[in-house]
């Protein structure tokens, strides 16, 4: 996908695509591949200063990363997610990753933070 993408010389959305491609990636098991997708939506990131999907990107790093018992490292993208969906007045984003937070932290046995952290976006 991502070549095929390339190959119409357009790098206009390429995150937009590399984030969907990275979530989709996931869901079908294909976790490498998916990470991979995410490093190169990063580098992205890092060279074009385009930070609209920034908050998805970390979130669905944050996913990925759960998918391979990486409990510490996707809590920190979670986090890093709602502050970049809060500085961008992004509430649908702030959303998504909270309720991604939450689920970890219901998983754990931290019911109470996780509500905690959730009332205030729905509010």
């Amino acid at each position: 996908m991502r070549d095929v993408y390339r190959g119409t010389g357009q790098r206009c959305d390429l995150l937009w695509v590399l984030v969907d491609l990275a979530e989709a990636e996931g869901k079908r098991g294909q976790t490498e591949q998916a990470l991979a997708s995410v490093t190169e939506a990063s580098d992205l990131v890092n060279q074009t200063e385009e930070r609209a999907r920034q908050s998805q990107l970390y979130r669905v790093k944050g996913d990925l990363l759960l998918t391979v018992s990486e409990d510490n490292q996707a809590e920190t993208c979670f986090h890093e997610a709602i502050d970049v969906a809060r500085r961008q007045s992004a509430k649908s984003y702030e959303l998504r990753a909270a309720t991604s937070l939450a689920r970890l932290w219901q998983r754990q046995g931290r019911r109470e933070e996780a509500r905690e952290l959730l009332a205030p976006v729905y509010g």
